[in-house]
């Protein structure tokens, strides 16, 4: 019988694994990799956390992608399952976006979300 591979909690896209890279070679410290989360807050409910990672917790779902190491928090592996992350440049502002597909709204800002927890597929 055929094994079906786990799909990654996270991907990145190109331009998040080039820029990744980029912020983590130019660290003050040695940290092996990103730590990337949710917490409760902001007027839609949820925002997205990031984070250097100095130490994997055993609870940490890890995935490697492009060459990144990425620590997804065990309490946020539901909401975030199937995410890509990606890196966009605009005139006015740069950072990283989340692509949820468990998001179901943002407010006004774009500072916090609204994510359901992914179903189980019988």
């Amino acid at each position: 019988m055929a094994r079906l591979e786990r799909p990654k909690v996270v991907s990145l896209t190109d331009a998040a694994a080039e820029r990744v890279k980029r912020i983590m070679s130019s660290a003050d410290n040695n940290y092996i990799g990103v730590r990337v989360g949710v917490k409760n807050g902001g007027c839609a409910g949820m925002s997205y956390t990031m984070d250097y990672a100095e130490v994997q917790d055993p609870l940490d779902e890890v995935v490697e992608d492009k060459g990144v190491k990425i620590l997804v928090e065990a309490k946020a592996v539901l909401f975030l399952l199937g995410t890509e992350m990606d890196y966009q440049e605009g005139k006015l502002s740069s950072g990283f976006v989340f692509n949820n597909p468990n998001q179901t709204d943002a407010c006004g800002c774009g500072e916090s979300v609204s994510i359901t927890p992914a179903q189980a597929v019988n």
